[in-house]
């Protein structure tokens, strides 16, 4: 069987050199607990890891699409969409993607003094299924935010907000009655249509069909589609490809991801089909609207510059 670590198209991962995990580690402020590695691999067949002796840092694994395996204390579990593990340290241990239905997951190493903390009572899996009040896009979110701080790990301060994002992205796994508290209160009200956004939000990382999103409020996707359309005056998936093309123009303007990338993180296997899409609903290709979204930035940057210079010479 192929077996592959790292290397998968679409996958985005990054790394801190040992000298600089050591100087963390030492570190007040990030000491009790920080990132190694970060990563999101997206429908990764053949992905494979084996570490006989395990490792010192803890890793959580976090499934958002199709399933894998976990094996420790020679059992193996299943980890399926909407899953979550956390692989103990200096513990044997290995995992693999599933060979028809891959796994899509965001994962990371942590270290600290505080590590043991955040681990799991059980080695089975934890299933954290979308709801009405789930927040999954909120978790996403502040993934991103961790990475794209954590890219920048020369910088200390930097670093030191990714480790402050960590305890609270720990958290919403390990604490999640708590975590989706806030939000079962908010939507506990909402009309049907906003019932069926917040779930298409919470899942719009996946490739979901009407027949997906109608089973969920147990309708049948004739009813579903004509309930949804009364409300919005939109067909279901017409209004889910808009909630993507939405998440993607914000990943265009506020990330450096790049337009395959982007692709896979919204469930979209064929990077041109949704190149399409976008220029469809949004009449440009998702090139040619970040280069617009830049130059709106401009006119600021030489604004800000410019109120620098004035400040510099009145001092």
């Amino acid at each position: 069987m192929l077996r592959i670590k790292e290397g998968f198209k679409g996958e985005r991962v990054v790394s801190l050199p040992e000298e600089l995990v050591q100087k963390y580690g030492e570190d007040p402020l990030t000491g009790n607990l920080y990132i190694r590695k970060i990563g999101f691999f997206p429908h990764v067949k053949y992905h494979y890891i084996q570490k006989d002796k395990g490792c010192d840092y803890a890793m959580l694994i976090y499934c958002t699409g199709g399933k894998g395996w976990y094996k420790i204390h020679d059992t193996t579990y299943p980890i399926n969409t909407n899953e979550y593990v956390i692989i103990p340290p200096d513990t044997p241990y290995s995992f693999w993607a599933d060979g028809d239905t891959p796994w899509t997951i965001y994962w990371l190493h942590f270290l600290g003094r505080m590590k043991n903390a955040f681990l799991m009572q059980s080695a089975v899996p934890v299933p954290i299924p979308p709801s009405s009040d789930s927040r999954v896009q909120d978790r996403i979110n502040l993934f991103e935010e961790m990475y794209s701080c954590f890219s920048m790990w020369y910088l200390k301060d930097y670093m030191a907000y990714s480790s402050m994002c960590l305890y609270k992205f720990l958290a919403s796994f390990i604490f999640l009655e708590q975590y989706r508290f806030v939000s079962g209160e908010v939507h506990k009200d909402d009309s049907f249509s906003a019932k069926a956004i917040y779930y298409m939000q919470e899942n719009i990382h996946c490739n979901m069909t009407l027949q997906h999103i109608a089973a969920r409020f147990k309708y049948s996707p004739s009813h579903f589609s004509k309930l949804f359309q009364k409300e919005t005056g939109m067909s279901p998936i017409n209004y889910f490809i808009r909630l993507k093309i939405q998440k993607a123009c914000q990943y265009l303007e506020l990330t450096e991801m790049k337009v395959n990338e982007i692709s896979e993180s919204l469930g979209f296997q064929d990077p041109a089909y949704f190149s399409r899409l976008f220029q469809k609903v949004m009449k440009m290709s998702p090139k040619n609207y970040r280069i617009k979204e830049e130059m709106k930035k401009e006119p600021q940057k030489t604004i800000q510059l410019n109120a620098g210079k004035i400040a510099g010479k009145q001092c």
